[in-house]
Order: structure tokens, then C-alpha cells, then sequence
């Protein structure tokens, strides 16, 4: 990756605090207690996080501090329902650009496709469609 993910999702969560209003001292506590732990108490936390987005549609800087998270959870435990979490959350927040900060739309972008590389969706080149247009199949 060209970027730390951690260190995005540090300055994402810190543009947020305009977008969650009063529930800005909720996610500062359950942005410590995801911080400073792992494991099952990250975990959950990290649910309560994704459950604080989905109140805030139009929170873009905390749509993409959870996205950053979300990479780090597939770092911690790599199981593919972290990866599907990331490509429904990128997929999400890259629909539209209006309103996001640039820099956050590249680094997402970038995430994504490392999401769907986790899930082997990756696209293929041109080559191997070739290659496999062109290999002999079974009887041929």
C-alpha cells in the first residue's frame, strides 16, 4: 500500500468530529477502548463503531476512518467476513464523491481493491482472459 492505513484512520477520525455532534464523545471512547485493545474487546468495539456509521450517513470522514479500521481488523483476524465488511463499505462510500475529501477517495480506492483481492475478485488482465480462452479444456 502507498499509504498507512492506521495513520488515515487517525486523521479521519479526528476531520470527524464536526459530522457526529453530540455523539462525538461515544466515539471517542469506543475509538480508545478499539485503540488500546484486541481481540474479542476490539472486536465488539469495532461493531460498535460500524453501528455509530450507519446513524451518520452523511459522515464521510467517519465512513472512511471505518473503512481504515476495517483493514486493520482484516490485519488482526484475516477472515473473510472482515473483507466482505471492507468491499461493502468501500463500495458504499466510493458510489458517490461529492463531498469527500480526495485523498481519502484514493486511499479507499486502494483498499478496495486489496478487499477484493482478499476475496479472490480480483480482476484479471488481459492475459491470463487469453490464456484462458486459448487453453484446451477437458476432451478437447
Amino acid at each position: 500500500m502507498r499509504f498507512d492505513p492506521a495513520l488515515a484512520a487517525q486523521t479521519a477520525f479526528k476531520e470527524s468530529e464536526s459530522e457526529l455532534g453530540t455523539d462525538w464523545d461515544t466515539a471517542v471512547e469506543l475509538e480508545d477502548t478499539f485503540s488500546s485493545n484486541a481481540g474479542a474487546s476490539a472486536r465488539e468495539t469495532y461493531e460498535s463503531l460500524l453501528a455509530l456509521a450507519k446513524q451518520y450517513p452523511n459522515a464521510y470522514f467517519f465512513h472512511a476512518f471505518c473503512i481504515y479500521i476495517t483493514w486493520q481488523q482484516v490485519i488482526e483476524e484475516t477472515i473473510a467476513h472482515h473483507f466482505e465488511t471492507g468491499l461493502k463499505l468501500s463500495e458504499a462510500y466510493l458510489a458517490s464523491h461529492e463531498g469527500k475529501n480526495p485523498r481519502d477517495i484514493e486511499c479507499i480506492t486502494e483498499l478496495y481493491g486489496s478487499f477484493r483481492a482478499g476475496l479472490g475478485l480480483e480482476e484479471q488482465d488481459e492475459l491470463q482472459v487469453e490464456y484462458k480462452q486459448d487453453t484446451p479444456k477437458g476432451g478437447d
